[in-house]
């Protein structure tokens, strides 16, 4: 697998991004500028990450396998990627309180940094309900990505 940064027509992309993010005014909102990253094993696109430039680092807003490559190490493989690209930076995601994914980046090296209170049900319009718990709060984790 090998990441390919995608500059135009980045909303061709757009089905990949709702599996990770399912209101696309979100989406929009980090996007255009945000570096999209695409996933390509043997020339097929199995999945996509943004990140973006802030203050305090870098943010990966949106990362996401396709539903046949997942539970095969893509997702690891990615993000592995995405840290060689920012060595010595520090790298933030923000995932839902579910459960569902915070184990996947805690075991990437992300640890606990923040709680955003009542994210997800003040900027969706519609309740997004994540492995049978509606999501409220973010919580941000971060990771000292070493030179």
């Amino acid at each position: 697998m090998h990441l390919q940064t995608i500059h135009h027509h980045k909303k061709e992309y757009l089905l990949l991004l709702l599996q990770a993010d399912e209101e696309e005014s979100q989406i929009d909102t980090y996007l255009n500028r945000g570096t999209l990253y695409v996933a390509l094993e043997e020339g097929r696109v199995i999945g996509v990450a943004v990140v973006t430039e802030e203050k305090e680092g870098v943010e990966l807003k949106n990362m996401a396998i396709d539903v046949p490559y997942r539970k095969q190490g893509y997702g690891k493989q990615m993000l592995e990627q995405l840290f060689d690209y920012y060595k010595g930076r520090t790298m933030f995601v923000g995932t839902g309180d579910s459960g569902l994914t915070v184990p996947f980046y805690e075991a990437c090296g992300f640890t606990y940094s923040y709680t955003i209170e009542h994210f997800f049900t003040e900027h969706y319009a519609e309740p997004i309900i994540e492995n049978g718990v509606l999501l409220e709060h973010m919580i941000v984790l971060k990771k000292d990505i070493p030179l």
